[in-house]
């Protein structure tokens, strides 16, 4: 369970790569109102559906029906994305704590690492956190992405449709989408370290852009564009609600009231040696 913790996000990204292979394996078969199953005949056939529908009413143009797709999705997804990012703050904070922890359980034999674990999570339980927590919404999103490539991919009216320079059934010729996919989900990372007092995961924060980038460049445009626009709704969504920039301006305003407390503790016993006092320090 301890290297689950410490290498969840290692383990979402191998994850995420057996997907690129079950996307790049997936029927080929179109998919239409006589598809059966479960997968075919509910899933994918009413993406495809409210991805047309959504089309139509704004404009006819399917990649804004994808676009407007992807938005609403995003936006149901403010509760889980929101909670996320406040439990990996709260996990943020606790980080000094679970050093002293792992101090003072340092053996390696068993009844001191459990007794370690009972530690660890008496103290995520006092804070009300859960250390599992950072994956959930990327968990909950892949069903969505997989269920996009297959109505995009096996939709006929929707493989064949165009957005700007691309076909929505085909890889970006110019890299542009998955390029730009890759930077918003950088953008979003070094925002998320920014707001952490000690910021954690740096290989991840440069990987997991390339891995997005590798991803959208080998499968549909569509499959991009959903990206592209889904990292941007994070970059907005952590700036709005986990503002960092606010979050780190009020982290070094308390620690100025802090150093200024020292100074004046210090001011304080300099001025009562002088004075032959004894205080406590």
């Amino acid at each position: 369970m301890e290297f689950l913790k410490k290498r969840k996000r290692l383990l979402l990204v191998l994850v995420m790569l057996g997907l690129v292979v079950f996307l790049s394996a997936c029927g080929t078969g179109p998919v239409t109102e006589d598809s059966t199953g479960f997968w075919d005949g509910i899933v994918i056939y009413n993406f495809a559906r409210a991805i047309i529908w959504l089309s139509e009413v704004f404009g006819g143009n399917y990649g804004i029906g994808i676009i407007i797709f992807t938005i609403i999705i995003r936006a149901l997804m403010i509760p889980f994305t929101h909670y996320q990012q406040k439990n990996m703050q709260q996990m943020n904070e606790l980080n000094p704590q679970l050093e002293e922890l792992r101090e003072k359980y340092s053996a390696r034999d068993t009844e001191t690492q459990e007794k370690l674990k009972e530690e660890q999570q008496r103290l995520y339980s006092e804070a009300g956190v859960n250390p599992y927590m950072g994956c959930l919404p990327m968990l909950i999103q892949m069903p969505v992405f997989i269920a996009l490539y297959g109505a995009v991919n096996r939709t006929p009216i929707l493989a064949t449709g165009s957005f700007l320079w691309v076909n929505l059934g085909e890889p970006d010729p110019y890299f542009i989408l998955p390029i730009l996919a890759g930077i918003f989900t950088l953008a979003n990372s070094v925002l998320m370290n920014m707001g952490r007092e000690q910021a954690g995961g740096k290989v991840m924060t440069y990987v997991m852009p390339l891995f997005i980038v590798f991803i959208t460049f080998r499968l549909s445009s569509a499959l991009a564009l959903y990206f592209t626009v889904s990292n941007g709704f994070s970059v907005l969504q952590t700036l709005l609600f986990q503002n960092p920039f606010k979050i780190r301006k009020e982290r070094e305003e308390k620690l100025e009231q802090e150093r200024e407390a020292e100074r004046q503790r210090r001011r304080a016993l300099k001025r009562a040696k002088k004075l032959g006092r004894n205080i406590k320090k």
